[in-house]
């Protein structure tokens, strides 16, 4: 029953479609000729930074204070737990996109992780996979996949809510949404727990992290180019596998692990 509904027909219907939609916007995605190949494109600066400002405000006001006593209230082994509740719902997004890139041992490893951790680690509120000493899990996106078959990063642009982005990962973000392998395993309302347990792993992180992120934030000279450079640097550098180069990553003290990052693409 499960195996028959990764290939509903609304679920390959919905790729195709998005796939589509994914090629002809990521093929606007052009840069400006003799720019250099480590400069961030940002014609849309202007509307960047007023949406940079929306997000802050809504930062200072609701999530802010609301990831601070989210943080507080719960105990860090519950904190914990949901992380890896919500990152394990995400590895059906991983082993999709790793099958689109031709990356069969990722999409493997992401499955053995998650067929462990869903069974033994009760839907993955604790890692066994980890404990058994099995291989990280790759966290493929969309974006990710984007990248693999030659679309460029595009424009940069900071979306409402969801922060700092590109182009070509805007219209990963849209694909992994609309094509959660999930959405058709599960029945409702258990088709949510991943959006709720994500949103809430998202508080969590803005308290833990909350020195980290009001530094940039609130005590940087300009934080939107602050915020710009830190996102840039990272996606880069995981794009490149972690290589150095133009890609290195010059904020490692930003850069958490992926059950930790706040969730801005």
């Amino acid at each position: 029953m499960v195996y028959s509904r990764l290939f509903h027909p609304g679920l390959v219907l919905r790729l195709l479609l998005a796939l589509l939609l994914a090629l002809s916007l990521a093929a606007c995605a052009k840069r400006p000729a003799g720019l250099p190949v480590d400069a961030v494109y940002d014609p849309y600066e202007q509307q960047n930074r007023g949406v940079h400002e929306f997000n802050r405000s809504l930062d200072r006001n609701l999530v802010r204070p609301a990831g601070r006593g989210y943080s507080d209230f719960l105990p860090d082994d519950i904190e914990d737990g949901i992380g890896r509740f919500a990152f394990n719902l995400s590895l059906p997004r991983s082993i999709v996109n790793s099958i689109l890139q031709g990356n069969m041992l990722a999409a493997t490893e992401d499955s053995y992780r998650f067929l462990i951790n869903s069974t033994i680690g009760l839907v993955g509120v604790f890692d066994v996979a980890s404990d058994l000493n099995m291989p990280e899990a790759n966290d493929a996106d969309f974006g990710q996949t984007l990248h693999v078959w030659g679309v460029r990063e595009g424009a940069y642009v900071e979306l409402p809510l969801l922060g700092p982005s590109t182009q070509r990962d805007t219209v990963g973000l849209v694909v992994d949404i609309f094509t959660n392998p999930l959405t058709y395993i599960l029945d409702s309302p258990e088709n949510y727990y991943g959006t709720i347990a994500s949103v809430s792993s998202g508080l969590s992180n803005r308290g833990r992290f909350s020195d980290t992120i009001d530094s940039v934030l609130y005590e940087s000279a300009d934080s939107y180019a602050q915020a710009q450079s830190i996102y840039i640097q990272n996606r880069r550098f995981k794009l490149g596998n972690g290589t150095g180069g133009a890609y290195a990553d010059p904020y490692d003290e930003l850069a958490l692990p992926p059950t930790e990052l706040p969730d801005v693409e």
